[in-house]
């Protein structure tokens, strides 16, 4: 493996690890809360990044991923948990998988980063560039994620 790859993942590894810091101490009940002027809990956020991930991989590659069921009801862009029909994932559940998702894409994908693809309406065509755009991504979410900390009563 080349080592931008290797950077490029470890990279990967690192800022999940940002992601999975910034919700330490979290509880269900405060995963749950929409402040006043957000659309979004911080359940939500979680479960949109892994989402998010797996979502371009398989728009470029058009390969199944591993999204649980009901992922795209409940975290697709658009979604939000006022509209939720079913009870979501637990926050454990979600730890879970975001912890687990970069070795999984490691292992699925590593070795393919630069295979070529037809190229995406925003002109991506390797899961390289896909892992760029969603390393972004996860970081936007992460700074809502960060916010709406703020604004949680068990928060200081």
């Amino acid at each position: 493996m080349e080592k931008r790859h290797i950077v490029l993942l470890q990279q990967l590894q690192d800022y999940r690890g940002e992601t999975l810091h910034a919700i330490e101490g979290l509880n269900e009940a405060s995963a749950n809360i929409v402040p006043a002027g957000f659309n979004n809990n911080i359940r939500w956020h979680l479960g949109h990044i892994y989402l998010d991930q797996y979502l371009w991989i398989t728009h470029l590659t058009k390969e199944t991923t591993p999204i649980p069921a009901g992922f795209k009801e409940w975290f697709a862009y658009g979604t939000k948990p006022a509209d939720w029909q079913a009870p979501p994932p637990s926050l454990t559940t979600l730890r879970q998988l975001l912890a687990e998702q970069p070795q999984q894409i490691r292992t699925m994908y590593g070795e393919r980063l630069e295979e070529e693809f037809p190229a995406t309406e925003s002109g991506m065509c390797t899961i390289a560039q896909v892992l760029v755009r969603t390393i972004f991504h996860e970081g936007l979410h992460l700074a809502n994620i960060t916010d709406i900390r703020r604004f949680l009563p068990d928060v200081s």
